[in-house]
């Protein structure tokens, strides 16, 4: 087994070498929970209730290639001292020694070397080791996967001798990291062998590579009764990772987690600075226990680390993670100013750990359960009438009978939920609260914290500094300021306070790959969220967001100080010249910042240079220095800037490596930075703030010359004012991309990837950053520094009035290279128009060659083959090559109907499969050549009824869109017209919000849950997955696949969109040369490559471009902008504007008649992409397509002739890997399991069979009794699909199907629910009620015999009626998070709500007969909310950007007592019949919530 796990090692190990994969984007969801007796009654029941509740959430989890290994799992209980007491001679009483489970190597000499250190380290340590124990195992119970790298797991026993009661737990945490500490130190190769479950005498945790149906057949020792406890913390595990590894399954020490903590390499880069710095009086070395994190771990084990750190010093468990995870506090009025005053201390002394994270945790006395500030992640608890607690991923996971259930609730978003088991009681709010605090005044020392705006008051502080204009304009020239940067960038940004917009993606060359040098920025590519944790929405979702940025913080978190709270706040990390000059000059302490020049001589050597600057600041610091500032100001004609980015980066690892990083300030004063990524770069390189003064002087100078401004000079403070506030909106729109909140956990995080950086390089200034296929050494970066320095020298010598032209967001003949020039369009329409193959020819050469100017990683690569030349009449046909073309998913509504339906009539034709986007599909397109193939959905879930999913070959998720990943969208009411508005199922007239992240995909197993919806509403579709290429997507490829999608496409960043921020067009997302190699590569390398196809797209122009991608390993390809082109596009790139000039992209009726695209040039186009494809491929010696799939390694090869110096380093080898041992097969050869054979949907279908073979005149009712359960997942889908198909999904008499039901719900319960069914269920369910519903009627009421208030208690989770369109629901209690979200017509009746109810919603009604959560209404757009506001509260609760309240009429109070009579009758709602009852008095606590806009529209009768 060793050897197999020695295996594993040098295969990752070489995968990373050799290929794309980075271990480091491993990531894991899962699904969690624990059961307890508060009144702490140690029972066998508890320990067999937490094995049951492991086995009611194996749906949450998920298999590799091995179907009998799983991703972990676990339980955390007990010590169980009758247990151990009746195998283990003489042991003393409980609490007097600690057990732990250890996983050991198997190889006997490795075992005997291990075991000796530990003996060594405990006989030195305060005890003594009593005895070990081999655990009994039962070896078959696992796959064989898991067999393979099954370690050898023992039991240690060490008996308290020296250690005090009270310290014993404390000195048993030492004693472990101490032997962690010493195994590594004697060079013991144990990374994936040895591992210390955990060592205690209050707990113990058995975990492994086991499935939850296998752990107690594994672990002999679970089949005792002998095994008591009062409380059971269990894990399942769902990995994007399958390289198996046991200890990687939870529980860890304290903590089960189920998330994604997406800030980690920040958090361990700064807990690595802060440890020179901790100290507490509860640790008298704490050196031992240092390292106290490391990057090699998963961000669980990382995060559980610091909780153990703090709890031993002394803080309550529940301090602990709210010090780690804090709640949104600063815009939240419900928390009192004592709690705020905590977590403001803190703020000062530790980021955030970021990220959608559900954490459930114990030290054996409080069991605590808290969720992430944004409650990202689900987490319900039931309380029964024996005080037995349930908390978990689900409710369900255990049958309690009804009458049982006392307490029906959940965990909060940022609320910390704790029972302590030694009082005996769950804690309220308040209590919990007191334990936070642990008797601290927080207030007090946070009394001297000071904004810096105060500050400058206080001081009397005026800047009114002007700059000379030539001054100015030289500067700009010197720093590389094109005229672009001052007219679409600056300019825009001063006079909107937004980010401007563009459109049809990026065919700019690569940075790497351009002529003339590049600022070092544009060489990184923004990471973002897909798939296994969301984006964050920080407009509709501003209240978690935060730019709070504070000066002189301090770092030892284990001690409260008052020095501590004396920071200095900024309200923004982007400062305006002003602030930069007052903190020039603010002492603390004595001691000014220490302003570093960060410029150098021509003739000086850069890297010198820099080594000087760091040494510099090094010296500052020791002499006591606490905030340096990097300052380029001195940049003149002899002094040439170093790169801000550079000096930044390198200046902040070089004192994290010289362990004085920790407390120190690094500011920024700059001239180079001017645009958003510039400032998320800098940031995320370590930036505390940053002051553009001369992008800030560029506004004045524009004004003074009535350059692209026309302003008064008056108006430049305001203009300047906007641009800062058009960077911050930026920033956090960066920053939420990646799911981040806080830009103090955005600081260090390093969310990039170098794109032609070298290795050298990354490792000396970005240390820790993906960087792939080299290039840039500092030598040629520093040639590029001074080319521009020479360039501007020239242009400032010879007088030049204008600054040079970039060409950078669209052609400009003297700009920057691009793929798609006016001569390229030019000649391939014309070659489509006249049906033209050589002036195709002549159109593929301009694209294909680009041996002078290099512009794709593609151009660097060149075909090479061992084999003959073969006739191209033996190779297949266009017409086999043409059934793998796809066009991109372009909604109508982005562009214009005619452009929409000739290109579906041309995949139709060719019988490829075009996608119709996210805007829905007119039903009459369905029966004829108009239809799209392919339907998506995407977030906005427009127009997405069970109709349109039943009449679809495949389904489409759209995680991303490589234009604008991480981001939503926004159709303005004016593009929405009756035709658009009746495909979407939403109200003309009426803005439509794509939100950021799909709102029922938080994590990998959310995703795998979707895809199971909609293979069961289609069962005969295809389910796809779109992401966006970036670095970590093979492994999000693999657990995409692990999720059961079938097909997989990799998009480029390089796509085109209707709309999208600049800053994403260029810097979001990576070529797909790197993504789908990589994805094919992973995929292969886990033999997860067989279950699904690989797609690719991202301006595909070619044949070669297509040949290039089937060898890279896509076995289909979409093209969009290219079809786009046929039909008439030039690339004006005023998608955005609605101003095409020749209606492809415009709902302007005038300009679609300027339309003149024929479907049938499409398809020429097709054809000729297919022949030079058949003509590459007769080279190469192959006669089909499928010969050439993934075989980089023979039909690849660089290119060695490259024209630029600085790409001679780059280095795409990566690409080409093949591993020529795997014998996974490159293209999908089996189908997916689905494991739907015995789903309770067949039941019904066969129940309902005189339904469906009735007369469609006289439609035959069926009423269905059924007990339900928690695995019953999509419960109606097949159902509701069924009757889409017979009937048409709206077209049924309500009631035709009831189905009544009594139990709990699974996950989608109701979704995609048609007309004329009736769920009628007794009981409650958990997330995406009704999720699609389409028509359906949905009650879901409290069972009579159930002891608690239905209008106090939950009854349905998170996302209920997400993407609604019609129909009804009738909730007999509280709904969790985002209720209503993307409500586009749906009737909805609830008893309170969490935060963000009615989210996005475009129309229909919601309403809420009690309380709601924060931030509700939030983008609702349309449709009314009736909410219920007897204590006179909710106004506070409300968001009103997009929405007001207004005035109780007769219309309004009609709808609501129609809506609550229905509620009452359907539910007999206790609350309903008390406002009923009390009707005329009762109906002024009803408050109307409704957009202005959707008002007009409902008062003329429109909606």
């Amino acid at each position: 087994m060793d050897n197999n796990i020695q295996n594993v090692k040098l295969q990752k190990y070489e995968l990373s070498k050799n290929s794309l994969y980075e271990p480091y984007f491993e990531k894991d969801n899962c699904g969690m929970g624990f059961i307890a007796n508060i009144d702490n009654k140690k029972t066998n029941q508890i320990v067999k209730g937490g094995i049951r509740i492991l086995a009611g959430l194996e749906h949450r989890g998920a298999e590799g290639y091995d179907s009998e290994t799983g991703d972990g799992a676990g339980l955390l209980f007990e010590v169980p001292h009758e247990f151990f007491a009746e195998i283990v001679p003489n042991l003393p009483e409980f609490g007097d020694y600690g057990v732990g489970n250890i996983f050991f190597p198997t190889v006997k000499e490795e075992f005997e070397k291990i075991k000796s250190i530990i003996e060594e380290t405990v006989k030195n340590s305060k005890d003594e080791i009593l005895t070990w124990r081999e655990v009994p195992i039962k070896r078959d119970a696992v796959g064989v996967q898991a067999q393979s790298t099954m370690p050898s797991v023992w039991q240690i026993f060490v008996k308290r001798v020296n250690s005090s009661k009270d310290d014993f737990e404390k000195n048993l945490y030492i004693l472990r990291r101490k032997i962690e500490n010493a195994v590594k130190k004697a060079n013991c190769d144990t990374e994936d062998k040895f591992y210390i479950t955990k060592l205690s005498s209050k707990s113990i945790v058995y975990k492994g590579l086991v499935k939850p149906d296998q752990i107690e057949n594994f672990y002999i020792d679970l089949q005792s009764k002998k095994l008591v406890s009062s409380y059971c913390l269990v894990h399942q595990r769902f990995s994007t990772n399958t390289f198996p590894a046991w200890k990687l399954a939870h529980p860890f020490r304290f903590l089960a987690h189920n998330g994604e903590i997406n800030t980690v390499k920040g958090n361990v880069n700064w807990m690595k600075a802060r440890e020179i710095t901790l100290s507490s009086p509860n640790y008298e070395d704490i050196k031992e226990l240092f390292p106290v994190n490391d990057e090699g771990w998963s961000d669980s084990a990382n995060l559980d680390a610091v909780i153990e750190l703090l709890v031993f010093s002394g803080k309550t468990l529940m301090e602990a993670i709210s010090i780690l995870v804090p709640a949104a506090w600063e815009k939240d009025h419900t928390k009192s100013e004592d709690l705020k005053a905590f977590y403001d201390y803190y703020s000062g002394l530790m980021e955030a750990w970021d990220g959608p994270a559900a954490m459930i945790m114990t030290d054996s006395r409080y069991l605590v359960a808290k969720l992430d500030r944004n409650g990202l992640r689900p987490l319900r608890y039931i309380l029964t009438d024996d005080n037995q607690m349930l908390v978990g991923s689900e409710v369900g996971t255990l049958p309690i009978k009804p009458e049982n259930i006392v307490q029906s609730g959940r965990v909060k978003p940022g609320k910390v939920f704790v029972i302590d088991l030694e009082e005996k009681k769950l804690y309220k709010d308040d209590e919990v609260n007191e334990k936070v605090l642990n008797g601290t005044d927080f207030k007090k020392l946070i009394k001297d914290k000071k904004n810096v705006n105060d500050l400058m008051k206080e001081a009397n502080f005026n800047y009114n500094k002007t700059r000379d204009l030539d001054d100015i304009y030289n500067k700009l020239k010197l720093f590389s300021y094109s005229r672009e940067d001052l007219h679409i960038l600056i300019s825009r940004m001063a006079i909107t306070g937004q980010e401007p917009l563009g459109s049809m993606g990026n065919d700019a060359a690569l940075s790497i790959f351009a002529e003339k040098p590049k600022l070092l920025y544009s060489y990184f590519k923004q990471l973002f969220a897909q798939v296994t944790n969301p984006p964050i929405d920080p407009i509709r979702e501003s209240f978690v967001m935060s730019l709070r940025t504070q000066l002189y913080r301090k770092a030892n978190i284990l001690e409260e100080v008052p020095e501590a709270g004396e920071t200095v706040v900024l309200d923004s990390p982007i400062m305006d010249n002003k602030t930069m000059e007052f903190l020039k000059n603010y002492e603390r302490n004595g001691k000014k910042p220490f302003v570093l020049d960060i410029t150098f001589k021509p003739t000086e050597n850069l890297e010198e240079r820099l080594d000087k600057i760091f040494k510099l600041a090094e010296d500052a610091i020791d002499s006591g220095v606490k905030s340096i500032i990097l300052s380029d100001r001195n940049a003149d004609t002899e002094n040439v800037a170093i790169p801000a980015l550079l000096a930044v980066a390198g200046l902040h690892h070089y004192l994290i490596r010289n362990k004085k990083r920790n407390e120190i300030d690094i500011l920024v004063e700059t001239g180079e930075a001017r645009e958003i990524m510039h400032f998320a770069l800098l940031i995320g390189y370590g930036a505390t703030a940053i002051n553009p003064y001369l992008a800030l002087d560029s506004i004045e100078y524009m004004v003074k010359n009535k350059l692209y401004l026309n302003a008064d000079e008056s108006e430049i403070k305001n203009l300047q004012y906007n641009y800062l506030k058009a960077q911050k909106k930026s920033i956090l729109k960066t920053m939420s991309k990646m799911g981040i909140s806080t830009v103090d956990s955005y600081r260090g995080a390093q969310i990039f990837e170098a794109v032609g950086l070298s290795t050298e390089l990354v490792k000396k200034y970005f240390t820790g950053t993906v960087s792939r296929i080299e290039g840039l050494t500092i030598k040629t970066l520093e040639d590029e520094v001074l080319n521009n320095f020479d360039d501007a020298i020239d242009s400032i010598n010879l007088g030049d009035e204008a600054l040079y032209v970039d060409g950078e967001y669209s052609w400009m003949k003297e700009g920057t290279n691009r793929i798609l020039t006016p001569d390229a369009i030019s000649k391939v329409q014309d070659a489509a128009n006249r049906n033209d193959y050589s002036t195709y020819k002549e159109f593929a050469k301009l694209v294909n060659d680009q041996s002078q100017h290099l512009l794709t990683i593609r151009g660097m690569l060149k075909f090479h083959s061992d084999r003959k030349p073969v006739s191209i009449d033996k190779v297949e046909p266009v017409e086999a090559i043409m059934r793998r073309f796809v066009t991109g998913a372009m909604s109508f509504g982005s562009i214009s109907k005619e452009a929409h339906e000739a290109i579906a009539r041309a995949l139709n034709t060719i019988g490829g499969r075009s996608n119709c986007g996210e805007g829905g599909e007119d039903p009459k397109r369905f029966l004829d050549n108009r239809r799209s193939a392919t339907k998506q959905i995407a977030s906005g879930r427009f127009g997405v009824t069970t109709d349109y999913l039943v009449n679809a070959d495949e389904l489409q998720i759209k995680m991303a869109q490589g234009a604008k990943p991480g981001e939503g969208g926004q159709l303005p009411g004016f593009k929405v017209n009756k035709e658009i508005g009746a495909t979407r199922h939403t109200t003309p007239g009426i803005s439509l919000i794509s939100p950021p992240p799909h709102h029922d995909i938080y994590s990998i197993e959310d995703l795998a849950q979707l895809i199971f919806d909609l293979k069961n509403v289609n069962e005969k579709a295809r389910i796809s997955v779109k992401l966006v290429s970036e670095a970590g997507v093979g492994v999000v490829a693999s657990g995409v696949a692990k999720a059961k999608s079938e097909m997989i496409l990799i998009s480029g960043h390089d796509g085109g969109t209707g709309a999208s921020p600049l800053s994403s067009i260029k810097h979001a997302g990576l070529p797909w040369e790197l993504g789908l190699s990589e994805a094919h590569q992973i995929l292969k390398e886990h033999k997860l490559r067989s279950r699904v196809t690989l797609q690719v797209d991202g301006k595909l122009k070619t044949g070669r471009d297509l040949v290039i991608g089937a060898i890279l390993g896509a076995e289909e390809f979409g093209f969009a902008t290219m079809p786009l082109v046929i039909l008439g596009c030039i690339m004006m790139r005023k998608c955005h504007t609605n101003m095409c000039p020749v209606g492809v992209a415009t709902q302007s009726e005038e300009l679609r008649k300027k339309f003149t695209g024929q479907y049938e040039n499409i398809i020429r186009y097709f054809r000729f992409i297919s022949q030079e494809a058949r003509e590459i491929m007769a080279e190469l010696g192959v006669t089909q397509l499928s010969e050439l799939i993934g075989k980089a390694d023979e039909f690849l090869e660089v290119s060695k002739t490259p024209k630029l110096e600085k790409v001679k380093n780059v280095n795409l080898e990566k690409i080409l890997y093949t591993d020529k041992n795997s014998e996974s097969p490159n293209v999908k050869t089996q189908n997916q399991d689905f494991k739907m054979e015995n789903i309770i949907d067949r039941k019904l279908i066969k129940l309902a069979k005189a339904t469906f073979e009735s007369d469609k005149n006289n439609v035959q009712k069926t009423v269905i009794n059924e007990k339900i359960e928690n695995f019953d997942r999509s419960f109606g889908a097949m159902l509701s699909g069924e009757v889409a198909r017979t009937f048409g999904g709206y077209t049924l008499e309500d009631d035709t199907i009831t189905l009544n039901l009594e139990g709990i719900g699974g996950q989608s319960f109701g979704v995609f629910g048609a007309k004329g069914i009736t769920y009628n269920l007794t009981g409650q369910s958990n997330d995406y009620i009704g999720k699609g519903l389409f028509g359906a009627k949905i009650i879901i009421k409290k069972p009579e015999v159930s002891k608690y208030e239905a209008d106090e208690n939950i009854i349905g989770g998170n996302a209920i009626l997400y993407g609604a369109i019609r129909g009804e629901a009738y909730l007999n209690g509280v709904a969790g998070e985002r209720f209503c979200v993307r409500n586009s017509g749906a009737v909805a009746v609830v008893e309170g709500v969490g935060d963000h109810g009615c989210e996005y919603m475009t129309g229909g009604r919601a309403i809420v007969l009690g309380e709601t959560g924060k931030n509700f209404a939030a983008g609702m757009s349309g449709g009314i909310a009736y909410v219920y506001d007897k204590n006179n509260t909710f106004e506070k609760n409300l968001n009103k950007e997009m929405v007001d309240f207004d005035e109780l009429n007769e219309v309004y109070e009609n709808e609501i007592k129609t809506y609550v009579k229905k509620h009452f009758n359907y539910t007999g709602s206790a609350i309903a019949k008390e406002i009923l009852n009390n009707w005329e008095a009762e109906k002024q606590n009803f408050k109307v919530v409704i957009a202005p806009e959707f008002k007009e529209i409902f008062e003329r009768g429109e909606a």
